[in-house]
């Protein structure tokens, strides 16, 4: 069974206070440490993986991935007739796309920027978002280039794993942290990607 977050410190807390008293470090600094770790919020969960094994029939090359909208899913073909398929969520109507596209980056931990489109729509929105386990790309971001140029659109993790299957996105592919660590390992910068 898999104890809540909050709870995950407390074996590395206790290992630090026998590592300290061997050092001699005073118990009030013990208190400190332990007042400090239990005022942080958990971190998010990873997520389930809901990728699968499937068959494909396409014509794109091993190391493309396929974007289905309507199927909230994604494909990385593997080999001939074969594919990784993850379900993700995708852009809210009016902000659905399709087209070719490149990975150009690859982020771990990412940043987050706001558009300034996405800003003048919701002006509560920072100018940014620092990289960490709290940040809405979650866990890894790829970057989608056409002709060279950012399309302000990325496929990227999220640290609510009950955000993913839906129409809810402002145009970027979002899949469980877990899911989107997978795909970065598989998926080269220069990938092609294929939005459908």
């Amino acid at each position: 069974m898999t104890q809540p977050g909050r709870y995950r410190f407390v074996p590395r807390l206790a290992g630090a206070c026998i590592i300290g008293l061997a050092l001699g470090m005073p118990a009030w600094e013990f208190a400190h440490a332990r007042s400090a770790l239990s005022d942080r919020p958990p971190l998010p969960a990873m997520g389930p993986s809901l990728r699968k094994a499937v068959a494909l029939q396409t014509a794109e090359q091993p190391g493309t991935i396929i974007i289905r909208k309507d199927e909230k899913s994604l494909y990385l073909v593997t080999r001939q007739g074969q594919a990784l398929r993850y379900q993700i969520s995708v852009g809210r109507d009016g902000f659905g796309w399709t087209g070719i596209v490149k990975v150009g980056a690859k982020t771990e931990w990412p940043e987050w920027r706001p558009p300034r489109e996405m800003r003048a729509r919701q002006p509560e929105l920072p100018e940014m978002v620092p990289a960490g386990p709290y940040n809405p790309l979650g866990a890894r971001a790829l970057y989608l280039l056409r002709d060279g140029h950012d399309t302000l659109y990325r496929i990227h993790g999220t640290n609510d794993p009950k955000g993913i299957g839906f129409d809810g996105t402002s145009g970027c592919f979002r899949l469980t942290n877990t899911d989107v660590i997978d795909l970065f390992k598989r998926v080269p910068v220069g990938a092609k990607v294929v939005v459908q």
